[in-house]
């Protein structure tokens, strides 16, 4: 049976509105990232054509092809991990890069941009859960890291990432994006100069809803959207 993209994207608004009237928020607050990994280019114009504007695409090779496969003007989120020498292949790509990590990475994406005279919007990946099998900085070091980024001239961090612990009780997730909002305030009450909070990247397919009620303003779906990857 086919998917039908179009009432998928329709289906997850509603819940995205639904999750914004629960917790008191504004819906316009809330953008959705259509997470197009492992996906054919057909599929992402068919998505773009019932007006998804916004794509995340999480590994290098792909996003280039993809990106020499689609005429319709769509915007990019690069949200996978991150090499250092694969950042110039991004260089005036992406409209936001989720996953920096680390001051040497944030160095590389600061010297491609800076060669092409723009300013690259990044968010800091943060590791909530402490977990081996991820990237990202500890809730202890993020703000060290955020200083330690924020002197670099071509880069802009704009707010946090993170992926946390899965776990099939929703309730059992909250808590981890509770701790980024906090973090992130935590952040911005610092009034470190070149720094914004105001983007909470954070709730996929399974727990998006949950993650919006903490204060998510990108969440990243793709299984909801495309249907499960091969």
């Amino acid at each position: 049976m086919p998917i039908d993209i179009a009432t998928n994207l329709s289906t997850i608004q509603q819940r995205i509105d639904r999750a914004c009237q629960r917790s008191g928020r504004d819906p316009h607050q809330v953008a959705l990232i259509a997470v197009s990994k492992k996906k054919p280019a057909d599929l992402i114009t068919q998505a773009a054509a019932a007006g998804q504007p916004l794509f995340g695409e999480s590994y290098v090779q792909e996003f280039i092809d993809k990106q020499q496969q689609i005429s319709t003007p769509i915007r990019w989120h690069f949200i996978g991990a991150l090499q250092s020498n694969k950042v110039k292949y991004l260089r005036g790509t992406t409209e936001l890069i989720h996953s920096v990590d680390r001051y040497s990475l944030a160095k590389e994406i600061n010297k491609q941009w800076a060669s092409i005279d723009q300013t690259a919007n990044i968010l800091i990946q943060v590791n909530v859960g402490a977990e081996q099998s991820k990237a990202g900085a500890t809730a202890e070091n993020v703000e060290e890291l955020v200083r330690r980024i924020a002197t670099l001239p071509n880069v802009k961090i704009q707010g946090l990432m993170a992926l946390p612990p899965y776990d099939d009780d929703l309730e059992q997730v909250r808590p981890w994006f509770r701790q980024l909002r906090q973090l992130a305030q935590q952040i911005d009450d610092l009034h470190i100069p070149q720094v914004s909070m105001n983007t909470l990247s954070m709730g996929m397919s399974h727990d998006f809803e949950i993650a919006i009620e903490e204060g998510a303003t990108l969440i990243r779906v793709g299984t909801a959207i495309f249907g499960e990857r091969e």
